[in-house]
């Protein structure tokens, strides 16, 4: 592989203090927001119709706007990071593969991930580009700044719809990650080891890969 792409929430990014903050917000037992958020996921549903069922008629980009004027919008620290996050992408670096981190986020989101100064050669999030997961845009962007042909290209993420299978659909390379309440739960579904180049259950096996393709 030439060029690693790596999604951010749940993959790079803990989601519970994200989802804790909305709850919260909402003025309900963060394990409420947590448990509707796992219920969406059983039933192939987007997480944010976990706030819908806690407030119907949420209108939640108006909410968001309301959250940062109040001083309690997103925030990202390095303790929202996986462990394995930061010694994958300097190994990656390591053995000269461009690293691309870009996932379904905020503008926001973006400017607080390159704070971070992760090792990577460009952070960007699909508020900045102008298209979200799983359009084929998204996806086409992805090539543009990749460097690499499709077939050397490489999406890592741990939604199958969002990441493994429109990946696939573009004629990138696909992983699918082990982790957060998607890569849990869908895991060794058929459908997902099937589509998916490789199913790995941490970062640092984007070394091994690396290696072994050349």
């Amino acid at each position: 592989m030439d060029t690693i792409v790596l999604d951010v929430g749940e993959t790079l990014v803990r989601d519970d203090l994200y989802w804790a903050s909305w709850a919260d917000w909402l003025g309900v037992p963060r394990h409420t927001v947590s448990a509707l958020v796992g219920a969406a996921v059983v039933n192939g549903r987007d997480n944010s119709d976990a706030l819908r069922l806690v407030r119907p008629g949420i209108d939640i980009d108006t909410e968001y706007a309301a959250r940062e004027a109040a001083g309690r919008g997103e925030e990202l620290g390095e303790a929202d990071l996986y462990p394995d996050v930061r010694p994958a992408l300097a190994g990656l670096r390591v053995l000269g593969v461009r690293v691309i981190v870009a996932g379904n986020q905020t503008e926001k989101m973006g400017r607080l991930l390159r704070a971070l100064e992760l090792p990577a050669d460009l952070v960007v999030t699909s508020a900045e580009w102008g298209a979200a997961k799983p359009d084929p845009t998204f996806f086409a962007r992805v090539l543009d700044v990749s460097g690499a042909p499709a077939d050397r290209t490489l999406y890592i993420g741990d939604h199958p719809a969002n990441d493994v299978h429109p990946a696939k659909e573009a004629g990138l390379r696909a992983a699918h990650l082990r982790r957060g309440p998607w890569g849990y739960w869908w895991a060794d579904a058929p459908e997902v080891t099937e589509a998916a180049d490789w199913s790995i259950s941490t970062l640092t096996d984007l070394i091994s890969i690396v290696t072994s393709t050349g």
